[in-house]
């Protein structure tokens, strides 16, 4: 190891983020000779309760060398198509967003186009019987994306999990300590900063032993011992446009077959989750504490419960928002101690995983060069509000008038970048992916069409083809998708043949 690399890297925190980071580092870092300890006590819960994820994780565990059909096992998961919204748009009203695409790509445009077209003519089928994905869903079909049937639906089938976040995190702390990561159990009551740089040098435990490190990994929650307890970097608070500042989650028995999807069901005060795994159903209300009191909402939940509740209620306080410098000397935040936004979109394990590969990349040296962290910085914001925008479009697109909440969400002013992509759909369906940036146009449109906002015109290209051909290519891809969905297994089936969980 040359001299001025990093030697050590302290993670401060264990669970779904600290165990995450662990089995990356000791992977991608493998024969390094950097020595990384995660510090965590038994007597700190962790939140636990993020367990639907989106499809990048498929690369994270494939980056860890994973068994996908051993990760189901262990984690007792299902498969994931999208997420059901009901009653957003309007009370009685339900959605899917959908993974993978609608249609196909027709003269170079994105299907929409064509689909606006033939709905202005009055011929339309809905939006959703071009998705194999929510064809798939709503069936409770599911099957891994059949690449021996290139232009297929089949071949485009795109999926992600709903798991047990703590299994998960059992799971990772079992390769990372196989692949000599050293757990320290311990409580931590002090964090001492180096008096030249103000650098953290060392974290003290409750039993009076140093941990230090080179490189410190901040994955204490929301707390922030590191970031925001020892270094104070900030944090802004985003409750002017995302005003859910509670949650309530509880598990309860599985009852009948689980579906492919996860579902979010908007109340008068916020939204219920509903997450199936093979051993339980994963459950919680997200509410804002204006509106309701904590009693109250849980009564809400209980109220929605499928089968008897498993475990006693674990309630969460939080503000949306995100740390200021994510990065800050020689701390990375990770997970809930970096920002948060509420799982509506299940982005909480991807903003751990996209935080990660962005530190890998840009991975330093004890110098910590200002630049790499600024960059670090300025790209993790990037991401926080590209995904800001997108939950906040769920609140904002309501006609709902029931509720204080709603009517709130209904008015309130929005910041400009996701003001311009309203306006610009709604004059001709345009719609654009900005930086690479997490949701696709895909998910932009199901969320815009699924709460009834509609463009006044669409991609004038969509008028080369003639109303014979248009009618003929989406009576073809209709039926493509509707002869995929009939070939596939039932989601249960499926996970019975490959990865059925003892555990369940």
């Amino acid at each position: 190891m040359k001299d001025g690399n990093i030697r050590s890297i302290a993670i401060i925190g264990g669970g779904t983020a600290g165990w995450m980071a662990a089995a990356a580092f000791s992977r991608i870092l493998s024969g390094s000779g950097i020595a990384i300890r995660v510090v965590e006590s038994e007597a700190i819960g962790t939140v636990g309760v993020g367990e639907a994820t989106i499809p990048h994780i498929q690369y994270f565990n494939r980056l860890l060398g994973i068994d996908e059909d051993e990760f189901v096992r262990r984690t007792c998961a299902t498969f994931k198509l999208g997420i059901e919204f009901v009653d957003w748009g309007r009370i009685g009203e339900r959605y899917i967003h959908p993974f993978g695409s609608y249609g196909q790509e027709m003269e170079g445009l994105h299907f929409h186009h064509f689909w606006y077209r033939q709905a202005q003519m009055g011929g339309a089928l809905p939006l959703d019987r071009y998705s194999i994905g929510v064809g798939a869903a709503r069936a409770g079909k599911f099957q891994r994306p059949d690449h021996s049937r290139p232009g297929s639906p089949l071949a485009g089938i795109s999926y992600a999990f709903q798991f047990d976040a703590a299994l998960y995190a059992r799971y990772l702390r079992e390769r990372a300590e196989a692949a000599g990561v050293e757990r320290i159990e311990g409580r931590i009551v002090d964090v001492a900063l180096n008096g030249a740089d103000g650098h953290v040098d060392h974290v003290l435990l409750e039993d009076g032993r140093q941990v230090a490190g080179d490189l410190f990994i901040d994955c204490s929650g929301f707390r922030g011992l590191l970031i925001e307890g020892a270094l104070n970097a900030g944090y802004d608070d985003w409750r002017e446009w995302l005003s859910c500042d509670r949650a309530v989650a509880r598990p309860c028995a599985r009852v009948g077959d689980p579906t492919p999807y996860t579902r979010a069901t908007a109340t008068s005060v916020g939204w219920r989750w509903r997450i199936p795994l093979q051993s339980r159903t994963g459950n919680g209300h997200v509410y804002c504490s204006d509106y309701i009191d904590d009693d109250a909402a849980l009564a809400m939940l209980d109220a929605s419960l499928d089968g008897e509740p498993l475990a006693g209620p674990n309630f969460l306080r939080f503000t949306a928002g995100v740390r200021r410098k994510a990065w800050d000397r020689n701390v990375v935040a990770l997970g809930l101690a970096s920002g948060f936004l509420e799982p509506l979109e299940s982005t909480s394990i991807h903003l751990i995983q996209s935080g990660i590969a962005r530190l890998l990349t840009n991975f330093p040296d004890r110098s910590f060069n200002q630049p790499d962290i600024d960059y670090y910085n300025r790209r993790t914001r990037a991401e926080y509000e590209q995904i800001r925008d997108f939950l906040i479009l769920h609140y904002k697109a309501t006609a709902r008038d029931d509720s204080p909440l709603w009517r709130r969400c209904r008015d309130m002013a929005i910041p400009a970048s996701l003001e311009e992509r309203i306006a610009i759909f709604r004059e001709n369906a345009r719609l654009y992916r900005h930086d690479n940036e997490l949701f696709s146009e895909t998910s932009w449109l199901a969320v815009l069409h699924g709460q009834n906002i509609v463009p006044k015109r669409y991609h004038p290209i969509a008028d080369l083809l003639s109303d014979a051909e248009l009618d003929d290519r989406m009576t073809r891809i209709a039926a493509a998708m509707d002869s995929g969905v009939r070939a596939m297994p039932d989601h249960m089936a499926f996970i019975d043949r490959h990865c059925r969980s003892p555990n369940q």
